[in-house]
């Protein structure tokens, strides 16, 4: 490779993103927001907002058929989608679905990964409205995009965030990752041994949260019927670190975490102990849980903190005293985005 030129894993995938979007000019009054949020936001005639967005998935890259069922799979890549509309207190109306197929692929498997995301889609009350097939040579590739809809003017940014704000979030955080420790160990555990059978025995929480994920409908919607509106919201894919930094950054604020205050459950913790693994670093930096990320402002305090299922974990600070973790001894380490990176 030439010397001169930049590996694309130096600039990450945000990094990419904002160099290939940098000085795009918005052509129709219709586009309220175009990239750099969790789904783009446009104003037609109407009372809603459209919101869309799109993910892809490719084997070997985001997930491995060795331990990951074709119908969990299609189920995953349907969820994660909506997720992203969920996150900016929207509702997930419509998906098209585009697959690179193999030719090691026969139809029963794709009518396995499709009955994934049409339960998906009958769960969360969405159309499968399009898409398109093509051959791929590497293996299998799935690209989702989601339209939803959310009242005009409503849509949660990741810009809202102030100072004072509290920092919340749903659920519990490092358990996707740690279900994924686990397949990975007992998938080289059974690397050529005969009719292997994996140990996962009390281990099934953190499998779920791996290879079936939910999105948070039921979170956006005790928001709503509190009249609970974030400030700022995302969802937790790539880590806790580098979203609550997406947050900031785009915000122009800074923010305290409180170690003593992130949601992990017990499964997590076991398996991050059999491991040998730092259980907060995985809280932190894990991934793929689609948890809620939010900020609120420090009103709604009373209404947030007795909400089952939801943790305030700390609050947001002027812009110049960064973003911090304060440990169970009072001391404080920088946050930084360790979480995953696609492009590395």
């Amino acid at each position: 490779m030439d010397q001169n030129l930049t590996e694309i894993s130096q600039l990450g995938e945000f990094g990419l993103i904002d160099r290939l979007t940098q000085g795009l000019e918005n052509r129709h009054a219709s586009t309220a927001l175009a990239v750099g949020d969790d789904a783009a936001i446009l104003h037609f005639s109407g009372d809603d907002d459209v919101l869309v967005t799109t993910d892809m998935l490719l084997e070997n890259v985001h997930f491995d058929l060795t331990y990951v069922p074709l119908k969990h799979l299609g189920y995953k890549a349907a969820a994660v989608n909506f997720s992203d509309i969920y996150a900016m207190m929207g509702t997930p109306r419509q998906i098209t679905v585009s697959l690179g197929i193999s030719r090691r692929f026969a139809v029963e498997h794709i009518d396995a990964l499709y009955s994934g995301i049409r339960l998906a889609c009958e769960v969360y009350g969405v159309d499968i409205v399009g898409g398109d097939t093509c051959a791929s040579n590497q293996g299998l590739v799935i690209s989702i995009t989601c339209i939803g809809t959310a009242p005009k003017g409503t849509a949660v940014r990741r810009s809202g965030a102030r100072d004072t704000d509290l920092v919340c979030v749903s659920g519990d955080l490092g358990a996707a990752y740690m279900g994924l420790q686990l397949l990975e160990r007992e998938k080289v555990a059974g690397k050529g041994v005969e009719n292997f059978t994996p140990d996962f025995g009390g281990k099934e929480y953190i499998i779920e949260r791996q290879l079936k994920p939910e999105a948070r409908r039921d979170i956006v919607e005790i928001l709503r019927s509190k009249g609970i509106r974030p400030t700022a919201m995302m969802d937790i894919s790539d880590g806790l670190s580098s979203e609550l930094m997406h947050i900031c950054h785009d915000s122009k604020v800074g923010c305290r975490i409180y170690e003593d205050r992130i949601p992990i459950d017990y499964q997590t913790a076991v398996m991050a102990e059999e491991l040998n693994m730092n259980l907060v670093t995985a809280a932190l930096n894990g991934g793929e849980d689609y948890e809620l990320l939010f900020t609120v402002p420090l009103a709604d305090h009373d209404k947030v903190k007795d909400i089952e299922g939801i943790k305030v974990i700390g609050y947001i600070t002027d812009a110049d005293k960064g973003c911090a973790m304060i440990t169970r001894d009072g001391s404080e380490f920088p946050l930084k985005a360790q979480g995953w990176n696609p492009l590395a």
